[in-house]
């Protein structure tokens, strides 16, 4: 029998009820005001140490740490069984509070001046010993830490975590609330329009052959609120995709949805501004600035290379196309001659790198399409660089007059497709940024990023495919566009960035029936087809939409930014892994023979 069993069993320990015990503190309310005040505690185990005669006991609950103390002089049947307590045993204990012994005070914790000294001892329930230590830091690894993750809760950073998204949760609904938003919930059992991610499917066992799907997102059942005339609808919803994951990415998320008619995007960004002025505020105690930057797509793009820009650094991307083309580098020269572009960034006081950092940084750089990229050292007496050979004297000061470079400024370049070059660089310029410490910590910079293309070319089903959702409205401008050259057609659709992420996107949408045709036909999907998967929007339009629009946001990832986690599986309870599992309840497993038969569902193995 091993050493955690003998413990479970152990006949000296008599676990009791509460038996009329009620507590009348937490463990992180007793101050020195409290002294001589008989109380009653409730918690886990943190630890013990025996001291002597003494016995001292660190009790926690969600609220904090208290320290109690067990006397043989003021209690010893107390005294007696607190030499069986473990850590994470739950025990009740009444005591009364006095203030430490001079130069004992922990100001680490808020409970700190004060000890309890306990005079009954109820011991409520055992506990094996954890697999890891119950503290702010844990060195177990996170496979374990989701395979015991009730166990992980109880550690304070998580509690906080959780804490931190109940009350953004709780002051979101009210702040949305005072402004005349209804909160509606909208089914979770609905219908399949595979028009982005991939859906979770239901099977319905009483329509035989037939699946719901779990909604990726509430879109269409809040714009047919709309026109069910609710006008300014919000929900704190529950959303599923079945999509590749990472740090960011969860199958089942929370998302804060809203929409809201007879709007245009000027409406939208003050009520998101305050809004977010509201949590930072009142979470963190962070003034934001406002109104945000806003910034037109191709702008982000062609300064930072990416569409979530961090506007905490600068390093901003410049073109040197023109500034290059027809020059003797023939990488440089065939990529302004095939419609590509030459774009460089300038890090200044670029000494800082190694020569093996800069052979790293070109080898990170192919991991986004660029067949590579050239660097060059200015120096007081000219060019270090491998490809200074290969330009002349006037276009190298060209270059460096034209990114403004200083002696000891490294240059980076890329040539090629724009969308290479703006990726590649968009990275490289992130990665620089964090690993020379270039970027502010405990700062907060957002950003409006708008006039998103309306749809992008997808070789693989050789069609048109929308950027956002096929219900986003086009520019009222770029709408005669939409036969003859679509991907120049501007979108009425803008997301949130918040220091290089985006935590929200929304858009105004298609209010009218023609124009929604009209979109479904530059997708590729015809008049069956769009009655077949969005015949019940089409129809709600006929009946007086009005105009409207709204935005969704990445609950989780937000809670995430905002404590400071390095994933949202650290602000979810009880998140999958980035394959989909539950390591703590084994979902997903195999149904059982007669569900399937039930639902008339074969399964085939893999590899029959």
């Amino acid at each position: 029998m091993d050493q955690e069993a003998k413990q479970i069993e152990s006949p000296s320990i008599v676990l009791e009820s509460l038996d009329g015990w009620r507590r009348s503190h937490d463990c992180g309310s007793l101050r020195l005001d409290h002294v001589g005040r008989e109380v009653v505690l409730m918690g886990w185990v943190q630890r013990r140490r025996d001291h002597g005669g003494l016995i001292f006991v660190d009790l926690r609950d969600r609220e904090g740490i208290t320290q109690i103390v067990f006397d043989p002089q003021a209690d010893a049947a107390a005294h007696e069984t607190a030499h069986d307590l473990r850590s994470e045993y739950v025990i009740a204990v009444k005591g009364v509070v006095r203030k430490r012994p001079e130069g004992m005070a922990n100001p680490k914790l808020r409970t700190g001046e004060i000890e309890v000294l306990v005079d009954a001892l109820k011991i409520l329930n055992i506990s094996k010993t954890p697999p890891f230590l119950i503290e702010e830091e844990t060195e177990a690894s996170e496979s374990v830490r989701l395979k015991y993750r009730y166990l992980d809760l109880r550690r304070p950073s998580m509690q906080a975590n959780l804490r931190l998204r109940h009350r953004a949760a709780f002051l979101t609904r009210n702040y949305f609330a005072e402004r005349g938003f209804i909160e509606v919930e909208t089914p979770v059992l609905t219908k399949s329009t595979p028009e982005g991610a991939r859906d979770y499917l239901v099977p319905s066992r009483v329509n035989p052959g037939k699946f719901y799907a779990l909604p990726q997102s509430p879109q269409l059942f809040k714009q047919l609120l709309m026109v069910a005339g609710f006008e300014r609808y919000m929900q704190i919803v529950k959303c599923f995709r079945d999509e590749d994951l990472r740090a960011d990415r969860q199958p089942e998320f929370t998302q804060l949805d809203l929409e809201m008619s007879f709007i245009e995007e000027e409406d939208v960004y003050p009520l998101i501004e305050g809004w977010m002025g509201v949590l930072f505020k009142e979470l963190l105690g962070r003034d934001v600035p406002v109104p945000f930057p806003r910034l037109p797509y191709r702008e982000a793009m062609e300064r930072y290379g990416t569409d979530r820009p961090d506007l905490r650094f600068g390093l901003e991307l410049t073109d040197l196309t023109q500034v290059v083309k027809g020059c003797d580098f023939r990488v440089f020269r065939d990529a302004a001659d095939r419609g590509g572009v030459v774009k460089s960034l300038r890090l200044p006081d670029g000494g800082r790198l190694s020569r093996k950092d800069l052979d790293d940084l070109v080898q990170y750089a192919q991991e986004f399409g660029a067949k590579g990229m050239a660097w060059a050292k200015l120096q007081p007496d000219g060019w270090q660089s491998p490809i200074a050979k290969f330009l002349s004297e006037s276009v190298r000061q060209a270059i460096t007059d034209k990114m403004e470079g200083r002696p000891g400024d490294i240059l980076f370049f890329v040539a090629d497709q724009p969308a290479v070059v703006h990726e590649t660089l968009g990275n490289v310029r992130t990665r620089l940024a964090q690993q020379l410490g270039l970027i502010p910590s405990g700062e907060y910079r957002f950003c409006w990023v708008t006039h998103f293309p309306l749809l992008e070319w997808d070789p693989d089903e050789k069609r048109y495919v929308a950027v956002h959702h096929p219900f986003t409205s086009p520019l009222e401008e770029d709408m005669d566009l939409l036969e003859t050259d679509p991907l120049k057609v501007r979108s009425r659709a803008y997301d949130l960035v918040l220091n290089g992420t985006e935590i929200g996107g929304g858009s105004i949408r298609i209010h009218r029936e023609d124009v929604q045709k009209r979109i479904f036909g530059a997708l590729g999907i015809g008049e069956r087809e769009a009655r077949e998967k969005f015949g019940f929007l089409l129809d709600a339009l006929q009946y007086g939409a009005p105009p409207h629009g709204g935005i969704a946001f990445g609950f989780d990832r937000l809670v995430m930014l905002m404590a400071g986690a390095s994933s949202i599986r650290d602000v979810i309870a009880f998140p999958k892994t980035q394959k989909a599992t539950c390591l703590m309840s084994g979902a997903p497993s195999e149904p059982d023979v007669s569900q399937l038969l039930e639902l008339c569902i074969k399964v085939e193995k893999e590899g029959r």
